[in-house]
């Protein structure tokens, strides 16, 4: 009888579009120094946009290495916006030590910043994350060729599809436009 020791467990993650600000680097008294950064995220309709803070930790190489790429831009304050994965959110309380708050409890969300999909410097695309190929893509390059007739049947079977693709782009178009605008 053989058993897995394997651990599995349940991903919570937050997808979005928002500002880059105050990407530095952190050494705690304990543990191992690690980049991090704030993004003011974009929320709510998009003629009345609100921002949601979020304080992260930058997690994997390719997101550090995106994110170091920013720095300068972020530092001569261009607005730099980014397409987003975040992981493991979690809540921090803290007193205010200064300004007109001194004294008060604050909340931070923190997380793991997980995946840049792109990143606009004064709405410029300057990074594009090339799409990955997914289980569905590679079970169809599996398929054999068909007879005519089977081929024209997986195209009208596949068309529905194509189109919520297109459909959840143009969904995209508003809020991109939205946020290009500030």
């Amino acid at each position: 009888m053989t058993t897995s020791t394997e651990k599995s467990y349940f991903d919570l993650h937050i997808t979005g579009l928002g500002y880059l600000n105050r990407i530095r680097e952190v050494k705690p008294k304990k543990g191992d120094a690690f980049l991090a950064c704030d993004i003011a995220a974009l929320n709510g309709p998009s003629d009345d946009v609100s921002y949601v803070r979020f304080d992260t930790r930058v997690s994997g190489s390719e997101a550090q290495h995106l994110v170091r790429r920013c720095i300068q831009a972020v530092d001569a304050e261009k607005k730099v916006m980014i397409g987003f994965r975040l992981g493991d959110l979690w809540t921090d309380t803290f007193t205010y030590s200064k300004g007109k708050r001194a004294g008060e409890q604050g909340v931070s969300l923190k997380a793991r910043l997980l995946f840049v999909s792109w990143i606009k410097v004064d709405g410029k695309l300057v990074y594009k994350a090339e799409p990955k190929p997914t289980d569905a893509d590679a079970r169809d390059a599996e398929i054999p060729e068909a007879s005519n007739a089977s081929a024209a049947q997986q195209a009208s079977v596949q068309e529905p599809s194509n189109s919520t693709a297109e459909a959840s782009d143009d969904a995209d178009a508003p809020a991109l436009a939205a946020a290009e605008s500030f």
